[in-house]
């Protein structure tokens, strides 16, 4: 099996994955519809919670904040508190060393993927990540752009560079893995399931 094709044909280790938000800002969302937009941050909202339940670390980044502002205030109030929102004014993430090292230090291996534009900041941020040795994840239903064609540009040549392309609902069955698993996160946290945007 070459090296493009590993994620690809595996599932990725909650003890491994680090959650990594792009760009999930206002001046991007309101290119969107509505519906596209809510979906985005519901699904990112959910994805931070599940993260914190099961102890996977977040890295969070916001193009510009200068001129663009930082994150919705949704999502600001949903991280945990002691994530710094870097400051990111190259659209690959990897243009960034301070970035890197907040992922490095994490000493995870899988990156998983969530945020906007799906063929521009998450593409180049998936390739810079794959060109540093990881292996990366990228949640269809947690990333957006303001095309459906450029939004299956990019995630065809993020899957054609080896990245594995999956969902929200599908990382959160990949993380827990077993019924056990599955039943003792909801009796510690209810609310998991309760505020899920998809069906489990």
């Amino acid at each position: 099996m070459n090296k493009s094709t590993q994620i690809q044909s595996a599932l990725a280790k909650v003890e491994d994955s680090v959650l990594i938000l792009i760009d999930i800002q206002d001046c991007f969302l309101k290119k969107y519809s509505d519906v596209v937009s809510q979906a985005v941050v519901e699904k990112a909202v959910w994805l931070i919670h599940l993260a914190q339940h099961l102890n996977v670390p977040i890295v969070a980044m916001a193009e510009d904040i200068k001129n663009s502002g930082s994150l919705s205030k949704t999502i600001l109030e949903a991280l945990p508190k002691g994530v710094k929102v870097h400051n990111k004014n190259v659209f690959g993430l990897g243009g960034h060393p301070e970035i890197m090292q907040d992922i490095e230090v994490t000493g995870r291996k899988t990156a998983v993927l969530i945020g906007m534009e799906t063929d521009v900041c998450v593409t180049h941020s998936a390739f810079d990540l794959i060109d540093r040795g990881y292996k990366v994840v990228v949640l269809k239903d947690a990333v957006a752009t303001t095309s459906d064609s450029d939004g299956e540009v990019g995630l065809g040549r993020m899957r054609d560079a080896g990245a594995a392309i999956s969902s929200a609902k599908g990382i959160y069955y990949e993380w827990l893995r077993s019924v056990e698993n599955l039943e003792s996160l909801l009796e510690k946290t209810p609310e998991i399931k309760k505020l899920a945007p998809m069906k489990l």
